[in-house]
């Protein structure tokens, strides 16, 4: 392995592995490819900009001539993909975007290395492709039960991937990653929303009762089980990756506030997202036993370097919050946080 396309890789999870990968391997070359839709931002990329393994190309991977000439230009030997339309409140408000993306883009990477003997791919997937559960961890071997357009063509992709392993023989490796966390994060998830809003004294609209339970994963963490599976995953399996952390989104909500030294009445309990799921949870056991991969950061330490970088990075996460984004916030927030009942309301 020596050429690494990694699609996606200007995203938030995708660019802390090219930080990473680029940093401690040398050897490898590393070509991010990026359709660079609102949520991918060269940004992300800037400390590697200038390193002699790093490149990058702009293109869809629902692309098949883009992406077969990128894999062709660079000789190509592993693909590692997490370009994906990937909010849950966008999949339900426009789900095409997510079906040509995580659907038919992860067909289109399949059949491109199947016909160009690429012998390497690995796919990021997500936690919500099984859906909701009350008690226990979900395994790997579990059913699939998604629950939002976006978990379902999250659930399409891998299929696709089960697929082009069983009939093509394609060494392939899925990672259902949890909630994960950390700089450079878009700011429409919980956690660099609530982080920046509550640094400008700005109303935090938390869904429901705030009780929905999620498993908080550090971005690090997330892209080190990658690059373990990417090294020593076996052909055609998945694997859980858990942060091990399971909290209710009101506890997070108060941990931010508390640690920016902003009052709860910035709390606004808002109308629930359809179909929203109440509790994630994963079981680590087989990564652990099979590739010695652990989460390495505890969430308050994680939690409070993510919120000093975002009150430190002001420059990186307000020019974005302008223009598309505060159309999206409007749409999905405006008449949410006009009906709302603050923290200790009645």
């Amino acid at each position: 392995m020596k050429n690494i396309l990694v699609t996606g890789g200007a995203g938030f999870i995708g660019s802390a592995f090219v930080r990473r990968m680029v940093a401690k391997y040398p050897q490898y070359n590393l070509i991010v490819f990026d359709k660079l839709t609102y949520a991918g931002n060269l940004d992300n990329l800037l400390p590697v900009k200038d390193a002699p393994n790093y490149s990058f190309e702009r293109g869809d991977i629902a692309d098949r001539a883009a992406v077969q000439r990128v894999c062709e230009q660079y000789a190509i030997d592993a693909i590692v993909n997490f370009a994906a339309e990937s909010h849950v409140d966008r999949s339900i408000l426009e789900p095409d975007a997510f079906i040509n993306t995580d659907i038919v883009g992860v067909y289109v990477l399949l059949d491109v290395a199947r016909q160009l003997g690429i012998p390497r791919l690995h796919h990021v997937s997500t936690d919500e492709v099984y859906g909701s559960i009350e008690e226990g961890f979900f395994r790997e071997t579990d059913l699939l039960q998604p629950n939002s357009p976006y978990a379902a063509s999250k659930a399409g992709g891998e299929m696709m991937v089960r697929a082009y392993h069983v009939t093509y023989g394609l060494h392939t490796t899925v990672t259902r990653g949890s909630n994960t966390f950390g700089p450079y994060q878009y700011p429409e998830k919980i956690a660099p929303l609530f982080i920046t809003e509550a640094i400008d004294d700005r109303p935090l609209p938390l869904y429901g009762d705030g009780m929905q339970v999620r498993d908080w994963l550090y971005v690090d963490d997330h892209a080190e089980a990658i690059e373990v599976v990417l090294h020593h995953g076996a052909p055609g399996e998945v694997y859980n990756v858990g942060g091990e952390h399971e909290l209710h989104n009101i506890e997070v909500t108060r941990f931010i506030l508390e640690t920016l030294g902003k009052p709860e009445s910035l709390i606004h309990y808002v109308a629930d997202r359809p179909g929203h799921d109440r509790r994630y949870a994963l079981t680590n056991d087989k990564i652990r036993r099979e590739l010695g991969w652990e989460p390495r950061h505890a969430f308050e330490d994680a939690m409070r370097s993510t919120i000093a970088w975002y009150q430190q990075n002001e420059w990186w996460w307000r020019k974005i919050k302008t223009g598309e984004y505060l159309e999206f916030y409007r749409m999905q927030y405006a008449e949410r946080l006009a009906n709302a009942q603050r923290h200790g309301g009645a």
